[in-house]
């Protein structure tokens, strides 16, 4: 995933940067679901900032509405589920005029130039009744090139259980590109929209991707069985487009907030999270203005989650050790990099948040890729997310993963399938976070829907890897943040690099 986490690729690999930016938005929902009169667009004035505003408990209130406005902002989206509102405003030390108005307020924070660019390789609800998946074997015109897929035995998996189409995974990227004839037949425009400036937006301009990074992880998870192209983990489930990085690839925290509340309130039974969430690559609980954000953030992914989401997350590619952070010298990546230490106290987000499945990423050597960050509590499985320097093999040539792209967008490997369909060579642990959602979603079309009993499934059948016997190959590869070697600990059974082992789509499935 790219920062999703900046990927560093010595050896001249080559890193395409995706970043997060607001936008103007429809109206707003109130904290009792009717709309708000916002007087402004996003961003549409000069010196406009958007806050995070925290509540020391669940709900908004009319009154807190009303202090906002008083203190000289606007509300553009209130989630009283959760106790969070998002607000815009122009004045001068708003969040401190804020908080002194209104008691019932934990915290107030500015997201303005706080976001987390994503750099990949490119050189409430209730949830329906499911219908168990129907079989979808055979192959399309590039599974020759597919050797993920053959890695994690997905191709045996949807032998017997290609996923139900009454699942829906929730790509929470870039949006994604619904007229790829592989991933057309299955999008769901009904649940995909776009969070980008903090308020949904469901017109299907508006979550298209012109980025290419969200159309790459959706293909990964349920490109189409077809006959064009190539195939997903689950070709049978369907896709929702959820777009909280904009075109650049920058995720706010607002628009995180948005996705996880709007999976949480659509029946939607898996999330796919290729990124990290700012304020900063490692937000600090420790600090007023982090934490703000950060227990937003937290409190939208467990309100997803209590709704039956289960949620998957990319570790990163920084080659960092999130169990042992110490320096931070990315954040915040859109403006000027600050040199922070940082503690045990700092976690990303959302793959350090509790009941996340946290995924790494390994190459077709089956060690782990020199680029992927992993930890021991953060990292539940590793998946393929390619490997260019130390994995390249005769199935895997150029090692790195393919799947779907837009036809406009840059890609510095396009493969086009003979019906003229576009494809992309990336690298990095957003394209192994897919193959756990994809996975995922398999096992809830087999009629488990409890996230901690999908991950529970997952982790359990995973195919237990012990640390690399020759951990000399990563010394070239040192932390991105802190210059600090990589360091595998723990066993077979589990281990900061690969987790309780590489995920395994037919055991999952129990086949």
């Amino acid at each position: 995933m790219q920062r999703f986490t900046k990927l560093v690729a010595p050896i001249g690999a080559l890193a395409l940067a995706i970043g997060l930016s607001t936008a103007a938005a429809p109206a707003a929902l109130s904290a009792n679901g009717q709309s708000v009169q916002t007087g402004m667009q996003a961003n549409a004035q000069a010196g406009t900032q958007t806050y995070i505003v925290l509540y020391k408990a669940n709900g908004v209130s009319r009154a807190s509405l009303a202090a906002v406005q008083g203190a000289g902002g606007t509300v553009v989206q209130a989630y009283p589920q959760i106790g969070v509102a998002i607000v815009k405003s122009d004045r001068g030390g708003f969040d401190a005029a804020l908080r002194a108005a209104d008691s019932s307020i934990q915290g107030a924070a500015s997201t303005a130039g706080f976001a987390v660019a994503v750099e990949d390789d490119n050189s409430g609800a209730a949830v329906a009744a499911i219908a168990l998946g129907a079989p979808a074997p055979g192959d399309d015109n590039l599974a020759a090139l597919q050797w993920d897929m053959d890695q994690i035995q997905a191709p045996a998996a949807r032998a017997i259980n290609g996923g139900s189409t009454s699942v829906v995974v929730g790509d929470i990227d870039t949006g994604l590109d619904y007229t790829h004839p592989d991933l057309a037949p299955n999008v769901d425009f009904s649940r995909s929209v776009s969070c980008v400036g903090g308020v949904p937006n469901t017109d299907p301009a508006a979550w298209m991707d012109n980025n290419g990074h969200g159309t790459h992880t959706a293909g990964t998870i349920a490109a189409a069985k077809n006959g064009i192209g190539m195939v997903g983990v689950a070709p049978n489930v369907k896709i929702a487009g959820i777009k909280a990085g904009d075109d650049d690839g920058f995720f706010y925290p607002e628009a995180v907030v948005c996705a996880f509340m709007w999976a949480g309130s659509n029946g939607i039974q898996v999330t796919n999270n290729s990124y990290f969430a700012d304020p900063w690559l490692f937000n600090c609980k420790n600090d007023p203005t982090q934490r703000a954000i950060w227990e937003a953030e937290r409190r939208a992914i467990r309100f997803a989650q209590q709704n039956g989401t289960t949620i998957v997350a990319s570790a990163g590619n920084q080659s960092d050790d999130l169990a042992h952070p110490t320096q931070d010298v990315t954040s915040p990546d859109n403006t000027t990099p600050v040199t922070r230490d940082i503690t045990n106290a700092c976690a990303v987000v959302p793959v350090e948040v509790p009941g996340v499945i946290g995924v790494s990423a390994n190459g077709n050597k089956l060690i782990k890729s020199f680029y992927s960050s992993y930890g021991v509590g953060a990292v539940s499985v590793i998946a393929p997310g390619g490997d260019s320097i130390l994995q390249q093999t005769a199935a895997a040539t150029n090692g790195r993963v393919l799947s779907a792209w837009p036809p406009a967008a840059p890609c510095a490997r396009r493969v086009i399938d003979p019906s003229g369909a576009t494809y992309c060579y990336l690298q990095g642990t957003s394209m192994a976070g897919p193959h756990v959602a994809g996975v995922a979603a398999l096992v809830v079309s087999t009629g488990v829907s409890n996230p901690g009993t999908v991950a529970s499934r997952i982790n359990t059948t995973a195919d237990k890897m012990d640390c690399p016997a020759d951990m000399s190959v990563y010394a070239p590869f040192p932390a991105t943040d802190n210059g600090a070697p990589q360091v595998c600990q723990g066993g077979a059974g589990y281990n900061g690099f690969n987790g309780h082992g590489q995920v395994n789509a037919l055991r999952a499935i129990g086949g």
